[in-house]
């Protein structure tokens, strides 16, 4: 008979080895500033997302699962409708699986490896509207996983409040809820954005991509091509280079016929009447392309979009004197095209290359820096340019927010603060932030020097010039990828928020627009100091936005002369209506004005012959050297 310690002994033991409750699956409403990642998101709790728009604005959130400690799987989930004042369903509510991004070298030298989220399979994509594999999934044991969720007002949806709610099922019965209460207000959003964009494409890269080749055909490529400006559009973004460029001259017919909807706004997207913002030229620097050229787009009234690149970053992609040709020989041959170059006030002024610039566009790293020459904001440094009429100042982020040269890093890259970025392994604020930055310096535009540099390979590896994701915000959209018939783009998780930047500068020019411009400018600043000290805190980004829309009600509200949302107003519009290219003869310089002679052009010729061979070989700048 055992004694009484022995049983103790054993009651203990058997005590001991009693398991614990094991940790079930979770699910939780989540914002759309936080990156769940798998390895590293504590399970949350929120089982309701607050949401504020305009109407004709999207606005995203996420649904997180945690597998707990058994995981689940099948997981299937919908969001049929948002009822309110009216019913949003159909297109305008998207549901995504996230998918993630292994990386295996980090675009900075403090961060990890491993999974990111960033491709965005639809369950229904947006431009053939066919059924793809987003569900169902598993969530293992221990590991996260997150559902993406737009939601786009339409134009047309009263003002109100509107409740929809997330059904999230998996086997064995599983079941949670999570609702979106979204409070629409009385605002529309316009389609075209008001920031200008050139977010460049590689139609090789796209080749390659969804046919494994590199010689599609026009009647190939075509097709695939207007599917990416229709999704980008449907982002704010316009895809500027739509020209093959051999052979030359295109078809204006056929041109016109793929192209011109999305040029005269009716391409058919969820914005109603979204436009292209800009034509970039891409042929070649001759006389009779460029006059073909802006002579068809006079004739359809596109050439005030239009423009074409007299080099690119000097002195590292292009030289000076080649910069200086190309741009003797636009403004000899085709005055009326803007010219667009990716420099400084500084080039600009040390090379006397201001007459030949129309719109120029710095690193925001030398817009308002930190390295010698560019310390501090340098906004008023580009005064005496943007005196002169057609002038505007773009901005432009590259390999420079993370350090080009293999190995290297920017050192004001800490966590919590640095460069905005678009590369897959940085904060979701950091994506978000160049419109903002855009708007406190007065830009008018953006550029981006590529969006599909890794897309054949982008489902596994974006590394590329020292970042992960650096030039490609989208995926391949195979049937092989995503299921489906039909070859379509698929968006990063990093477009979105850029598309949320845009957004956010359109409630930063309406509130300056309706009266305020202070308080956008302060509120801005706050958010961001300097562009250096991107915080990576989403919310102060979703906090600041919302300040935006309660300022701008205040503004508008019972006051009919109040500028509506996306219009110019009066004194802006009569400026812009003197703005027109071509108007050089005012200004000084050593560049052919109109009434030099043509010969002058032509002992160019073979200067620009040979640069427009090189132009498309893009675009970084590399390291300096010491």
């Amino acid at each position: 008979m055992p004694t009484i310690r022995q049983c103790g002994l054993g009651w203990l033991s058997l005590f001991m080895a009693w398991p614990v409750f094991a940790a079930g699956p979770a699910v939780w409403g989540e914002g759309m500033m936080v990156k769940v990642r798998p390895d590293d998101t504590t399970p949350g709790s929120a089982t309701e997302v607050q949401l504020t728009a305009a109407r004709n604005e999207f606005v995203s959130f996420q649904v997180a699962l945690h597998g707990g400690d058994t995981g689940l799987q099948g997981v299937r989930a919908r969001l049929p409708t948002l009822e309110g004042p009216a019913t949003l369903m159909g297109p305008d509510v998207t549901l995504y699986r996230q998918a993630y991004l292994t990386t295996r070298q980090t675009s900075e030298s403090w961060q990890a490896v491993g999974r990111w989220p960033d491709g965005l399979v639809p369950d229904t994509d947006e431009i053939a509207r066919e059924a793809r594999n987003a569900f169902p999934f598993d969530v293992p044991a221990n590991e996260a996983r997150a559902i993406w969720v737009d939601v786009h007002v339409p134009q047309d949806a009263p003002p109100g409040e509107y409740t929809g709610t997330v059904t999230v099922e998996g086997e064995g019965g599983f079941l949670r809820q999570v609702t979106a209460k979204l409070t629409v207000v009385d605002a529309v959003m316009p389609s075209t954005s008001s920031l200008s964009t050139a977010f460049l494409l590689s139609p090789v890269q796209v080749c390659r991509a969804h046919m494994g080749r590199d010689d599609c055909s026009a009647s190939e490529l075509q097709p695939l091509l207007a599917r990416y400006e229709q999704l980008a559009l449907e982002h704010r973004l316009t895809l500027p280079g739509l020209f093959p460029r051999e052979p030359w001259r295109p078809s204006w017919e056929d041109f016109d016929a793929t192209w011109g909807p999305f040029l005269d706004g009716t391409a058919p997207t969820r914005l109603p009447g979204a436009r292209m913002t800009r034509l970039e030229y891409e042929g070649p620097l001759t006389p009779d392309g460029l006059r073909n050229f802006t002579e068809h787009l006079r004739s359809r009234g596109w050439l005030e979009r239009a423009y074409v690149q007299i080099g690119d970053e000097p002195p590292y992609q292009s030289s000076f004197s080649q910069v200086k040709a190309a741009g003797a020989m636009v403004r000899q041959l085709a005055p009326d095209l803007r010219t667009m170059l990716t420099t400084n006030s500084l080039q600009l002024k040390n090379h006397s290359l201001e007459p030949l610039v129309d719109i120029v566009v710095p690193l925001v790293n030398h817009l308002d820096g930190t390295e010698p020459d560019f310390v501090g904001d340098q906004t008023a440094t580009y005064t005496a340019f943007l005196s002169r009429p057609g002038t505007e100042l773009w901005t432009y982020q590259s390999c420079m927010s993370h350090g080009c040269p293999p190995g290297s890093s920017m050192p004001e890259n800490l966590p919590g603060a640095g460069w905005p970025s678009y590369g897959v392994d940085r904060s979701a604020a950091k994506a978000r932030a160049m419109e903002w930055l855009t708007f406190l310096h007065g830009g008018t535009g953006e550029l981006y020097y590529e969006t599909a540099g890794m897309l054949p390979t982008a489902w596994s590896d974006q590394y590329h010039f020292n970042g992960n994701g650096d030039g490609t915000l989208f995926y391949p959209g195979t049937p092989s990828a995503i299921g489906g018939l039909t070859h379509v783009p698929v968006a990063s998780l990093r477009m979105k928020l850029v598309r949320q930047g845009m957004q956010d500068y359109e409630w930063l020019k309406a509130v300056s627009d309706a009266g305020d411009p202070d308080f956008a400018r302060g509120v801005a600043r706050e958010l961001i100091p300097t562009a250096w000290q991107v915080p990576d805190d989403g919310a102060a980004f979703d906090a600041a936005r919302l300040r935006l829309i309660q300022r701008y009600q205040e503004l508008t509200r019972g006051n009919p002369a109040a500028p509506v949302m996306g219009t110019v107003p009066d004194e802006a519009m009569a400026q812009r209506k003197q703005s027109v290219p071509g108007t050089y003869g005012q200004v000084g310089g050593c560049g052919a004005g109109p009434g030099d002679s043509a010969a002058a052009a032509a002992g160019l010729l073979w200067v620009f012959w040979m640069l427009s061979g090189a132009r498309r070989a893009r675009r970084r700048l590399p390291a300096r050297e010491p």
